[in-house]
């Protein structure tokens, strides 16, 4: 059977990569996409396309019949579901069948099989896998899961059975902890899946989080290609991968990948899978679940094997067997992949909304070939002028390096992210680069507390050092030129003998503020910082790249400009920060924030714990609220007494609007 036409049941990055493998193999796309979408990127690259519904996901990408009667209409044989929205939904599959559409991806006893984290555990452990101790029974009354806790001990990890993704899943240390985290555990995954049902398992102390890529055909044949790295994580979902592990020796990998097969077996697997383990500091490893789709992080796996995994679900699903066998599918080289997300790590990871000004990268969109791709790889669906909305995941791209070996991978890695620009809105760069510059990442000392344990570290800015400032005050000078130069008018500060007393300010990302004064020529000034001056002579050597002597030492340096953002690249460092006007007036100061507590995000009220006349505490819960994919819980930052609730349950409400209006006590 060949695959003519295919309708795609996702949107953003991951139904362009699918549309890239499918124009390469002459095979038809149809996109679809909701009100939120009209204009995105998957829509402009698909051969045909379908309107689905309004923004909500529940109404457009998630709606099974709206779905399917666009396949149907558009004469699509198959549908490819990506990852999320219906992609595990194993009444989705099975509609699939019965409407005679292949479904690409496993079938639905495999899925239904795997959908149970605690019915899969038991599976796993009949198949000879090695699971976490915990309890997976059906009884979820609150005695029985504490009683459950207690035989476990502390800490433990409640998760949501049909979880993913981070999901209704919660560490807790001591027995107090509890009650309060299985509620909001049981709350969020009954929101995100419609079941609430749990399972506990023991916390392993240092864990590693390694994954191995699956694949099986309808003819009975399992393979494995090879293990991801995917411990550096927060809020439990991934943030970088890479293969292979820099943890495991070659004898682990050999039985972790036979377990791996073993378990795909055991469900009869078909088409693409994810064996998940999770391994202690002694390399003792413990299956965790089966994701039973193709994987976000897929790309570090097509870098390192030569392989195109798209290709192969679309050979599978026509019924061929898998192109290789165990022993002919090879690894070579090492790949790292980081998830740039619209979030602010400076703000406990909150998603951000708003519209990308500018989203360059050095890299070019995949392009599946035959042989290992050599330049980096940038894997999106978002384009300069896109909106980051709250109704989907805030991912803007994956970004891939590849490199002979780990380290050629991390200093390509540094060099890649060091010139990527996203200027409109906060998102998680900074946090990428602080990683692949940390030297326990280098040496491969992590576990999935890694993050959370080094943050500061992490984040901290690179400091405003005279060359970086040098470089932008030289490209502004030579934009200032070029307008002096073609008008009869002279700009700000301008003479046509050179620069008299221009001044600027330079603003870092954590608001920091330096004072500029610059006085010369444009091709030689003196750069007073704060008072002290630097001597500087620069040079053009193209558009963006500058020869510059700041007293007396030389250095080659880029410079990225959008508006005010100046992004200054020396060696494989990026220093951020704005360059503005000191003299502008400076913004209105947002109201008190710990007595008119602000939405962090933009989202769903989902619960009002207070109403007025009620007394607050430091860190009690006043609101639940949700968007993009996540739950957050506003405290009170000070003791006092409610005067007003200003939103109810199901209100939307904008990042930064007031929620509550509390009168401190005295």
């Amino acid at each position: 059977m060949k695959l003519h036409k295919i309708l795609i049941a996702n949107r953003g990055e991951i139904a362009c990569r699918i549309m890239h493998t499918c124009k390469r193999l002459g095979i038809a796309t149809v996109a679809v996409y909701s009100d939120a979408d009209r204009h995105a990127l998957h829509v402009q690259m698909a051969d045909e396309t379908a309107h689905i519904g309004p923004a909500q996901a529940g109404e457009s990408y998630l709606s099974v019949e709206r779905v399917l009667a666009a396949a149907k209409q558009a004469g699509a044989e198959a549908i490819h579901p990506g990852y999320g929205f219906l992609s595990e939904n194993s009444e989705f599959a099975r509609r699939c069948e019965q409407a005679g559409i292949v479904f690409i991806g496993p079938s639905p006893e495999s899925m239904e099989a795997m959908a149970s984290k605690s019915a899969a555990k038991a599976l796993m452990e009949k198949a000879g896998v090695p699971v976490v101790p915990g309890y997976h029974g059906d009884n979820q009354s609150l005695r029985k899961l504490e009683a459950e806790a207690k035989r476990i001990g502390f800490p433990l990890m409640i998760k949501a059975t049909a979880g993913g993704g981070g999901k209704g899943m919660r560490v807790v240390h001591s027995a107090g902890e509890f009650k309060d985290a299985l509620d909001g555990a049981k709350r969020e995954a009954k929101g995100a899946f419609d079941d609430d049902t749990v399972l506990l398992e023991k916390y392993i102390r240092q864990p590693r989080h390694i994954e191995f890529q699956v694949f099986g055909d309808s003819h009975g044949n399992v393979v494995h290609l090879f293990e991801r790295e995917c411990t550096l994580q927060r809020r439990f979902q991934k943030v970088i991968e890479e293969t292979p592990s820099p943890f495991l020796d070659d004898a682990t990998r050999r039985k972790m990948g036979e377990a791996a097969v073993a378990a795909a077996k055991a469900v009869n697997y078909v088409n693409a899978g994810t064996i998940e383990f999770i391994v202690g500091a002694d390399k003792s490893f413990h299956f965790m679940e089966m994701n039973t789709r193709l994987q976000v992080e897929h790309p570090i796996t097509e870098e390192t094997t030569g392989l195109d995994l798209v290709e192969w679900q679309l050979c599978v699903a026509a019924g061929e067997k898998l192109p290789l066998t165990q022993n002919e599918i090879k690894q070579h080289g090492h790949a790292i992949e980081v998830r740039l997300y619209a979030e602010n790590a400076d703000k406990g990871f909150l998603p951000v909304t708003g519209r990308i000004e500018a989203f360059e990268t050095p890299g070019d969109d995949f392009v599946p070939r035959q042989g290992l791709p050599k330049i980096m790889r940038v894997d999106t669906g978002v384009r300069s002028g896109d909106e980051i909305s709250i109704f989907y995941d805030p991912m803007i791209a994956k970004i891939t390096a590849r490199g002979k070996d780990r380290a050629e991978a991390i200093r390509k890695l540094r060099n890649g992210l060091a010139r990527t620009v996203v200027a409109g809105l906060v998102t998680n760069l900074p946090l990428l680069r602080g990683i692949a510059r940390h030297a326990d990442f280098a040496a491969g000392r992590f576990d999935t507390g890694f993050i959370d344990r080094e943050l500061k570290t992490i984040l901290t800015h690179p400091p405003l050092i005279p060359q970086a400032l040098a470089a932008a005050v030289a490209q502004e000078l030579a934009i200032l030129e070029a307008k002096a130069a073609g008008s009869p008018w002279k700009a700000d500060g301008w003479r046509s003998a050179g620069i008299n007393g221009l001044r600027l300010a330079a603003r870092n990302g954590e608001g920091n503020e330096q004072l500029l004064r610059v006085s010369g020529d444009p091709r030689t000034f003196v750069l007073n910082v704060d008072g002290k001056d630097h001597e500087v002579r620069a040079r053009v050597m193209h558009p963006g790249c500058w020869y510059l002597n700041v007293n007396g030492e030389s250095c080659t340096v880029e410079v990225l400009r959008h508006g005010d953002l100046m992004q200054v690249i020396i060696g494989d460092e990026a220093v951020s920060f704005r360059l503005t006007n000191p003299f502008a007036p400076k913004p209105r100061r947002a109201a008190d924030a710990a007595t008119h507590p602000l939405s962090p995000m933009p989202g769903r009220v989902v619960m009002v714990h207070v109403k007025p006349g009620d007394t607050v505490q430091p860190g009690q819960a006043l609101m639940v609220l949700e968007g993009m994919k996540m739950e957050y819980t506003v405290k009170a930052a000070v003791a006092g007494v409610v005067e007003k609730v200003l939103h109810a349950e199901n209100d939307m409400v904008d990042a930064d609007t007031p929620l509550v209006d509390i009168k401190p006590r005295e």
